[in-house]
Formats: C-alpha cells, structure tokens, sequence
C-alpha cells in the first residue's frame, strides 16, 4: 500500500500540482488559516474530489471549526472513502489507522491541551495495533525543533510511540522541521508543505506501507 502524506497547507491546498499515485492520501492538519467555515468547507471539497482510492485528514491547531463539530458530523460531509479522524481510527485493507489533532498548549489555538495528565489522556485513546499514527503536532526531540531551536513536540506522545511502535507516524506543525526519519521500528514524518513564511516550498512524501 502506498501512501501520501502532506501536512500544513493552510488553504494554499489548489497549488500543490502534480501529487503522484498513492493508495491513500493523507493530510495531517492546518488546512485553514483561522478554521472559517467557508475555509474548511472549501478544502473539503477539494480534498473529497481527490483522485485517490482512499482519502483521511485531521485537523490542526488552525481548524476551529472542527472544534464544533463531531466526527459524525464532519463525515457526513464526505464520500464513503474519505475519512476525517478525531481521537479516532479507521482500518484500511488491513491497515490501521489512527488520527488525533491535538497539540500542547500553545496561545489557546484549537485543539490545545496543557502538557502532562490533560494531554495523556489523548494519547492513552491510542490502539496498540495502531499501524499509521497520525497526529498534527510531533513527539519530542522528533522534527519538531523550531527556527530557534526549540523543542517544541510532546513527550508523552513519543512515550506512547516506543510502547507501541507504529510503522509510521506522521504528522506537520513545525513547518521548518519538515523531513523523515526512522527511529527503532518506527518512520516518522514532518509533512508539512510550507516553511515558516508559509512559502510552498516542500513536497508531499510518498511512503510504502
């Protein structure tokens, strides 16, 4: 199975050009810049036109509005192979997914929990047979280390990535740390197509599963 992941598109999603083939596409939050209403709706209807077999998308610390609605009523928006995931999972062909938006707190954005127990709870939602780990945010000291060379991703995150070990764990926000790497059983993924000027610079990232 083949997937492509991107992330960080901040309604810029009409100018990425020339995605390749993939079995799934997959988006890992900030489709919006401040989750207007007529912002979300508009990537969705692109997304959902998407020529994929299967597509899935969660949002980000950008995306309000998914804060009001629920899943059921985000996915009542979307064709049968379109999946939006919130602290919830989809199994794809035998593959596992797993998505959840949430960051630590940061300037009280969307989907914004305090570090330690409030955001644990989270992460304990997590199957241990989670293949795909999709997340908006990074696990600490993993692609997540800003312009000035701050640490910025969750450690109880990666604490619940090595008890479970997930083939793959992608995800965006940092936009300057965008790149993979493999660490123990687990390919980790910043996806996020813009740099820190929200300049479309990056591509999607295609991954073999």
């Amino acid at each position: 199975m083949r997937l492509l992941h991107f992330s960080d598109t901040h309604c810029k999603h009409y100018f990425l050009e020339n995605l390749p083939a993939a079995d799934v596409i997959i988006h890992s939050g900030d489709i919006s810049g401040r989750g207007s209403e007529r912002d979300v709706l508009d990537f969705i209807y692109w997304f959902k036109g998407l020529d994929y077999k299967y597509k899935v998308f969660i949002a980000g610390n950008h995306d309000f509005y998914f804060e009001r609605k629920t899943v059921a009523e985000v996915q009542s928006l979307l064709p049968e192979n379109c999946f939006y995931l919130c602290d919830s999972g989809v199994e794809i062909e035998g593959v596992k997914f797993w998505g959840s938006p949430i960051t630590p707190w940061f300037l009280s954005w969307a989907f914004n929990r305090f570090r330690g127990k409030n955001i644990r709870q989270h992460w304990n939602l997590i199957p241990a047979n989670t293949d795909v780990l999709i997340t908006h945010g990074p696990p600490a000291g993993i692609l997540d280390a800003t312009v000035r060379g701050d640490s910025t991703g969750c450690v109880d995150l990666l604490k619940k990535i090595v008890e479970i070990k997930p083939k793959f764990h992608l995800f965006g926000h940092i936009h300057e740390a965008y790149g993979a790497e493999k660490h123990g059983n687990t390919t980790f993924v910043n996806g996020s197509v813009l740099n820190e000027d929200y300049k479309l610079v990056n591509k999607a990232v295609l991954l073999e599963i």
